[in-house]
């Protein structure tokens, strides 16, 4: 039951993302942020499919003990765009807010995720191993927490100060994603019911890309 319901729900999900994600580009009208957030779904989407494609078929198959590799391969990957993902949503704020200057937030953005990437990039992460350390995984999570935090800031800020209906609640999607997605960094491996917690957390990045496709529909008048 688990293999199936697991699967389906995956498989919406990226088939979902990616669809809004290239309808975004396509009917974007040139406007720079919406391609931009259009290319953000896309990331998201191909990112993720590198953990969950290989995840579903272990489920379907013999298990997910013998899909250690591919797996842990699969979780790097998605690490890594997820970090992409963040940076170009940061470029989508500036582009939304019309933000001039502001330098030390582009530093902040850059550093966090050069500093997140370059700690998924350690071997200490043992991701192919079925006993990566708990250590690394909270590591490389610290810089990513702070640039989620720091996005947060950002768009809470901006949409209320502007009183931007379409994207008051960005900052909540994002907040409830990294609400959802630490308890699983922490004590996924030993209470594995707490992985559940990743439904909800891909949700609320299905709201955020919702968030900036009905935003371009509203400003588009479709």
């Amino acid at each position: 039951m688990q293999a199936i319901v697991e699967t389906l729900f995956d498989t919406v999900y990226l088939v979902s993302v990616i669809f809004i994600g290239i309808t975004m580009i396509a009917k974007c009208n040139g406007n720079k942020q919406y391609r931009l957030f259009g290319i953000m779904a896309v990331v998201l989407g191909a990112g993720d499919a590198f953990h969950l494609v290989p995840r579903a078929f272990a489920l379907c198959t013999t298990g997910l003990q013998n899909f250690t590799a591919a797996l842990g391969a699969g979780k790097f990957i998605t690490s890594i765009t997820m970090t992409i993902f963040y940076v170009i949503l940061y470029y989508v704020w500036r582009i939304r807010y019309q933000i001039k200057g502001q330098h030390a937030s582009a530093v902040a953005v850059y550093l966090l995720a050069a500093l997140r990437i370059a700690l998924c990039l350690f071997p200490q992460n043992q991701w192919l191993s079925a006993k990566a350390p708990l250590s690394w995984g909270i590591y490389r999570n610290i810089p990513f927490a702070l640039l989620g935090l720091l996005i947060i800031v950002l768009f809470y800020k901006s949409a209320k100060e502007q009183k931007d209906s379409d994207f008051q609640y960005m900052w909540l999607t994002i907040v409830l994603s990294f609400g959802f997605y630490i308890p699983v960094v922490l004590w996924a491996d030993a209470v594995p019911l707490i992985g559940m917690l990743m439904i909800p957390k891909t949700c609320a990045y299905v709201w955020t890309v919702l968030t900036g496709y009905f935003a371009m529909l509203h400003e588009n008048n479709i």
